[in-house]
């Protein structure tokens, strides 16, 4: 077995590869002992549309109901809806096997045990108990609910847009597929949909709206049919990406600062959670704004954590996750959040509020291909070898060093064998400099890492 398939805040990899029967059967199992333990005796499964995902259905299921516990099949839904499950169902314990924005030949886990995302420690705990291979016996069941009317029912009784917007959607042929545009069109907007069929191979495209050249078709779509508003998820619909009236597609950091005027609006001195990965804009705005900025790990199980600790009512990573914990109950949700969005833009008197948010110089997510194991050591040895006297060094993920004139990041992906880095500067010019220091540091360690 794989152990790498156990990661930070799921379970992922390769299926058939390293999600083969006998793994997942046990992680099934192991599943089920932590049920069993917290004297429940049901989980919620859903899935996506990979073609993995019914065998892994299967197998997973096969494991689960051995313990003695009950499956509860919601069937193919996006990964929020799995989430929303676990608030409006009978169990509070839930998995969806999911690949999210991973390339279409991996699967994997995202997993809640008493409405809580497993985070490291509850993974870990998985492993243990798979490796261990001590599992109670029994004979649980297997029976079907409905939650999709539900969900749609919950968003469109909570959003109410002031006029009627023109947008389109890029569901990337992913699980948002099967409901995002209904709930849009319910809410009272012209949609124009893009790639809303089914298909795990995404032949259109791949399902990350962090990637620009994902977005490209949705831009398209704005400019040439002059609409509103470009929306567009990943894979499961837990991450989203924005596109402007005048075709700018908007970074999930950026986003933030829309959502972060509305929600202060209402509740000045609140908290809001976000990834290092974010721009220094989202913090000197959140204040500005009269609220109270959290930096945190990079993880959507990790922000959610902080952010029911700390009873912020928002939260966000630049990967597009956020986290509405105001009038939803703080989970990632693309498909509500985008929801959100429609409502900041049709109560704007100016449809180009979007296009007005403050912008700096600053380069996208960096991931440069590295060993799983690798990516670590190389990260501990820069910590080592930097002398940045004059910055002040965020290090509760990776390292983050802020100097007067911006910031770099570089930190191990928790999902994908790459090292992540990030630039932020008040100019082009000194944007350079920064990544010039970083570049010196890690060619030192290993002249042979990619260009960036």
């Amino acid at each position: 077995m794989n152990k790498d398939i156990f990661r930070a805040y799921d379970i992922r990899g390769v299926a058939e590869t390293d999600l083969t029967e006998k793994v997942v059967v046990d992680i099934g199992k192991a599943l089920g002992s932590i049920i069993i333990d917290q004297e429940d005796n049901e989980i919620i499964v859903g899935r996506d549309s990979r073609l993995s995902s019914p065998k892994l259905f299967s197998y997973l299921t096969q494991g689960i109901t051995s313990t003695g516990v009950n499956v509860i099949d919601i069937g193919i839904v996006p990964t929020p809806v799995l989430y929303f499950a676990t608030h409006k169902l009978n169990s509070s314990n839930g998995v969806v096997i999911t690949g999210s924005h991973n390339p279409k030949n991996y699967n994997g886990f995202k997993i809640v045990i008493n409405k809580k995302t497993l985070s490291e420690e509850g993974i870990n705990k998985i492993l243990n108990l798979v490796l261990e291979k001590e599992f109670p016996k029994g004979e649980g069941k297997i029976y079907q609910e409905e939650i999709l009317n539900y969900y749609t029912d919950q968003i469109t009784n909570d959003i109410e847009l002031k006029s009627n917007l023109n947008i389109a959607i890029d569901c990337g042929n992913g699980a948002a597929s099967i409901i995002a545009k209904q709930i849009y069109e319910k809410l009272g907007c012209n949609v124009t949909s893009l790639f809303d069929e089914l298909d795990g191979n995404f032949p259109n495209h791949h399902p990350d709206p962090s990637k620009e050249e994902n977005m490209r078709d949705l831009t398209n779509a704005v400019l040439d049919k002059n609409l509103d508003l470009g929306i567009a998820f990943d894979g499961d619909a837990d991450r989203l990406g924005i596109v402007t009236k005048k075709g700018s597609i908007i970074d999930a950091d950026i986003q933030m600062l829309a959502f972060s005027k509305e929600i202060l609006n209402r509740n000045q001195g609140s908290k809001i959670v976000f990834d290092v990965k974010c721009s220094k804009l989202l913090s000197e705005g959140i204040e500005k704004l009269g609220g109270i900025p959290l930096i945190n790990p990079t993880g959507h199980s990790l922000i959610k954590r902080r952010l029911l600790e700390e009873e912020a009512l928002l939260g966000g990573e630049m990967s597009g996750h956020i986290f509405f914990n105001d009038r939803w109950p703080g989970f990632d949700d693309a498909i509500y959040a985008g929801a959100r969005m429609l409502e900041i833009v049709s109560e704007a008197e100016n449809k180009d509020l979007l296009d007005n948010l403050p912008k700096s110089c600053s380069t996208p997510e960096i991931n440069i291909p590295v060993g799983d194991k690798e990516k670590f050591g190389i990260v501990k040895e820069f910590k080592k070898r930097m002398d940045f006297k004059e910055a002040k060094i965020i290090d509760i993920d990776g390292v983050r060093v802020e100097f007067k004139s911006g910031w770099g990041l570089l930190r191990p992906s928790n999902t994908s064998p790459v090292l992540v880095l990030r630039f932020e500067a008040n100019s082009e010019d000194e944007l350079k400099v920064i990544k010039e220091k970083f570049r010196k540091i890690l060619y030192s360690i290993n002249p042979n890492l990619g260009e960036f």
